[in-house]
């Protein structure tokens, strides 16, 4: 599995997320994750771990997550081909706002 396929999982991107903000306990995880069970966590965090999107170290009888921020940079490199196309986008919608807010709502 690459990361492409990792981070397309919602589960494994809202982990992500939470490890972004900073690192945490496993348990602590699972919590956040409420609508999975223990197993299903520890199987998104192996597969995140596995394509080195997160690291774990051990602290007593907890293993704290952290997020390799690092990896992400293949995710960036990819999507950074397709920013020229932002801008445009973003133009067509702000003129589409500004469109819409000058006729009268019905």
């Amino acid at each position: 599995m690459d990361v492409f396929e990792a981070i397309a999982e919602p589960s494994r991107r809202e982990l992500l997320d939470l490890l972004s903000e900073r690192e945490r306990p496993a348990g602590e995880l699972v919590a956040h994750l409420h609508k999975l069970t223990q197993p299903a966590v520890s199987r998104h965090l192996r597969i995140l771990r596995e394509v080195g999107l997160v690291e774990v170290r051990p602290d007593g009888q907890r293993r704290i997550y952290a997020l390799r921020a690092d990896r992400l940079i293949e995710i960036e490199n990819w999507i950074s081909r397709y920013r020229r196309y932002w801008p445009r986008h973003l133009d067509a919608l702000e003129s589409h706002l500004a469109h819409n807010q000058k006729e009268p709502t019905e």
